[in-house]
């Protein structure tokens, strides 16, 4: 296998939103790290919400599926899942350097989400559990990510990452694929969507620029969706970008489906 680095540019895997919970399998978090094997992407990027944290959910509080959510079974999830995807990934790096092959060590980065961002949330509401609660939870600077805040952007190779891009002075999220093109004039790709979406256009200078709704990547049911927008009806997957460059990538979805197939043997 040789570095996918090439003069035309990087290759990038996206993972979207997981929304992991106490309870959900992590064997489709496992298919991805053993993607990304194959793949060799130069760089992984974490669009947000891999933590659902339930347990600090507004919207659930009082309500009787509330009872008996706690913020140390969040963590937990959402970490074992992150030890599934990175236990291939972290393999090969080990294996590579041990047996003096061609080097492989990808940049990795991390776009907190709304979900993850629950817990700055609590604690603005309760200042006691300052202190107790915080991102390092997550333990995600132990397997070398990179960590953008909360709506903060990443651009990585002329592509910008956040988990959502918003849209007038609310804040509120874009609309669509499209309209985030023609708001950030430039490539962009987000998660936060419960499916995908894309669209294309291009700069002033002729340069091909692409925006990404990165859909889901999971496979529990969410009681919010309905049965026409459930996880059985929305595409669940991860996109690899080739040759990115200067924001200008050549797309691929990647369905979880396909990668069950490939590797759940």
């Amino acid at each position: 296998m040789k570095s996918t680095a090439t003069s035309r540019g990087r290759r990038h895997l996206v993972i979207p939103d997981v929304q992991q919970k106490p309870g959900c399998t992590t064997d489709h978090l496992t298919w991805a790290g053993q993607y990304a094997v194959e793949m060799l992407p130069d760089v992984i990027v974490v669009i947000g919400d891999w933590w659902d944290m339930e347990s600090l959910s507004s919207y659930d509080k009082g309500k009787k599926s509330f009872e008996g959510r706690r913020y140390v079974n969040d963590i937990d999830a959402g970490c074992q899942a992150m030890d599934a995807f990175m236990a291939p990934i972290r393999a090969e790096i080990t294996r590579r350097k041990k047996g003096k092959r061609k080097a492989w060590d990808p940049e990795l980065h991390f776009t907190l989400g709304n979900h993850e961002n629950r817990i700055v949330r609590a604690v603005e509401d309760s200042a006691e559990l300052e202190c107790l609660m915080s991102f390092d939870d997550f333990n995600l600077e132990e397997h070398g990510f990179t960590i953008h805040g909360y709506l903060d952007v990443a651009t990585i190779d002329g592509v910008a990452y956040s988990h959502f891009f918003t849209s007038g002075v609310m804040g509120r999220p874009v609309s669509s694929a499209a309209t985030m093109l023609n708001k950030k004039h430039m490539s962009t790709v987000m998660g936060h969507v419960q499916d995908r979406q894309i669209a294309y256009a291009k700069r002033a200078d002729g340069a091909r620029i692409t925006g990404i709704f990165a859909g889901i990547y999971y496979q529990h049911d969410e009681l919010y969706l309905t049965p026409q927008t459930g996880t059985s009806t929305t595409w669940a997957g991860v996109w690899v970008l080739n040759e990115v460059n200067d924001g200008s990538f050549d797309e691929m979805p990647v369905s979880l489906n396909y990668l069950r197939s490939k590797y759940d043997v």
